[in-house]
């Protein structure tokens, strides 16, 4: 597999992700580096793949050794978005030992998280190949680290849904439970979001039923979330927003095991939570080699 150009994300963004990280490490306070390292010693190391998958991060790494001491060296040996067997080298490093050390599980924390969630979206890409839907995220990523994971999940071969509450109108259960309340109704609702929304702003309509998918649609809907629906009941609902040229997304209970039988419906976008919120890491460690102080 070729490595995947996604979009990137800033320096800027990484370095204060990472900065957080430190300072939520304590990395500046290393209480056993001090005590057992001297400031002159130095390193070398590989960073190797304990587990097959799909590369993400290395950037991340990068900006938390330049962060703890700019002394480092990083060098990657494999390229963003490549999948790798495990055994593999992913990159060399060397440099002051103590700033290896302090800056070691800050960036193995970020390969391992992000390769996990490159890997889990690209085994779901894969699945659905032949069809023409493509694999969304969701917001539901880990409070402070959503650029890094919606990185990762596009390093996977994903797309991003909406980024964050300001980004689109999706009117969802809740939301029409509360019309409903007011003794509106769900064409109330879809009438509500179209008046509300710029010219720039899409607006979704989440519907559970075929009921549901055809007063969303008469009420002007040109974007559906089909909520946990079953395969045999997506096929017909896709089917039916298609005659109105209406845009479909299918989510809930979606997992890599099933997810080719609801992109077999026809159904444009698939967008699963579990992306970001349920992810196995990538197995990946650190081994370092101390350089005797005499060879300094």
């Amino acid at each position: 597999m070729d490595p995947i150009a996604p979009a990137p994300l800033d320096r800027l963004t990484i370095r204060g992700l990472v900065q957080a990280a430190l300072a939520e490490d304590g990395a500046e306070q290393d209480l056993t580096s001090n005590a057992l390292v001297p400031v002159d010693q130095q390193g070398r190391g590989v960073v190797v793949a304990k587990s097959d998958g799909v590369v993400c991060g290395l950037q991340f790494a990068l900006e938390t050794f330049y962060a703890v001491e700019p002394r480092v060296r990083w060098m990657p040996a494999v390229s963003e978005g490549l999948r790798v067997a495990s055994g593999a080298t992913l990159a060399h490093i060397d440099g002051p030992l103590h700033a290896i050390l302090r800056g070691e599980r800050v960036a193995l924390n970020y390969l391992q998280r992000l390769s996990g969630i490159a890997t889990q979206t690209a085994d779901c890409v894969r699945a659905t190949a032949g069809t023409h839907c493509r694999i969304l995220d969701t917001r539901k990523t880990t409070p402070g680290l959503r650029p890094a994971e919606r990185y990762a999940v596009r390093v996977g071969g994903g797309y991003n849904h909406r980024n964050d509450l300001r980004s689109a109108i999706l009117v969802k259960d809740n939301h029409i439970a509360a019309v409903r309340a007011r003794g509106g109704s769900l064409a109330e609702a879809v009438r509500l979001a179209h008046d509300a929304a710029g010219p720039a702003t899409a607006v979704e309509v989440e519907v559970t039923s075929l009921q549901e998918l055809r007063e969303a649609i008469a009420a002007g809907a040109r974007a559906l979330l089909l909520d946990n629906f079953t395969p045999p009941a997506l096929h017909p609902a896709v089917a039916e927003a298609q005659q109105h040229s209406v845009i479909t997304e299918a989510s809930g209970g979606i997992t890599p095991d099933t997810i080719a039988d609801y992109a077999a419906s026809g159904v444009d976008f698939i967008s699963i939570g579990a992306l970001t919120h349920t992810v196995t890491p990538m197995d990946i460690s650190l081994q370092v080699v101390p350089e005797p102080l005499s060879s300094i």
